[in-house]
């Protein structure tokens, strides 16, 4: 079945999905950024109209999907003539009930991926989790998950929230760990490039190893003399020294009581 699809948001999120559906045939009848450069992008890149006033976007369409950063929802939805046709939204942290205001059909569609606007991913390996307020509207968003991606499963909102604590953790935080590693390294003017090896290493062990039994370091054994050597290095980082004493305790403690 053909849908008439909105995309709300033109972010990381929302650009690759509506070229993803795009390129699946999907017909994307508007695109909706709060800024004009941002909207007019998108809408090019896909060949469709565009909006930049959440009253301006069109109505009628058969499913209205919401990429917008979580604490956008309230600000533009009330604005938005959905008029209770199917509405999505793509987060990993906002329950499927905090949308019923809006409209009467309510789903989510979230990928689980770390995206960014330009830089290009086989969506098909990536897993979407599906959730909606009736068995025809799960259809629904399990046939069009299905058509983008090889990995769909139904999830519910309190295991998604979860799943969605567990990607910080997996994703983000360690990317700011990879920003730390970076500025103490510039100190010494060490290229990034030489600890790229050690972070493949690392990644790669997980996909056969469980985490727990992949970690190394002084942390595990608690090695004071390492620590304690390392913590005089952080004092001339402000903060950093507080983030490495905590982990390492955490890791230790861990470890100890595995």
């Amino acid at each position: 079945m053909s849908y008439r699809i909105v995309i709300i948001g033109s972010g990381n999120l929302g650009t690759r999905l509506a070229i993803e559906f795009h390129k699946k045939g999907f017909t994307i009848e508007q695109v909706y950024s709060r800024t004009r450069s941002s909207a007019n992008r998108l809408a090019s890149k896909i060949n469709t109209h565009y909006a930049t006033s959440p009253g301006k976007i069109m109505p009628g369409a058969d499913i209205y999907f919401v990429a917008l950063k979580d604490s956008a929802f309230d600000e533009v939805l009330p604005h938005v003539p959905i008029e209770d046709n199917l509405l999505v939204h793509c987060s990993g942290s906002i329950s499927l009930s905090s949308i019923k205001k809006y409209s009467k059909n309510t789903g989510v569609f979230y990928p689980l991926q770390t995206l960014s606007r330009n830089r290009h991913l086989r969506f098909a390996k990536i897993p979407v989790f599906v959730e909606a307020n009736s068995k025809e509207n799960q259809n629904i968003l399990l046939e069009i998950a299905s058509k983008i991606s090889g990995e769909v499963s139904v999830l519910d909102s309190e295991a998604r929230l979860n799943l969605h604590v567990a990607a910080v953790f997996a994703c983000n935080f360690v990317n700011y760990f990879y920003t730390v590693a970076s500025e103490i390294l510039k100190r010494k003017d060490i290229s990034f490039d030489v600890l790229k090896p050690l972070i493949m290493e690392t990644a790669q062990k997980v996909q056969i190893m469980d985490p727990a039994d992949a970690q190394t370091g002084p942390a595990v054994r608690f090695d004071k003399n390492v620590i304690s050597t390392h913590m005089e290095v952080l004092k001339d980082f402000p903060g950093y020294g507080d983030i490495y004493k905590k982990l390492s305790r955490s890791i230790f403690n861990y470890h100890k009581n595995r």
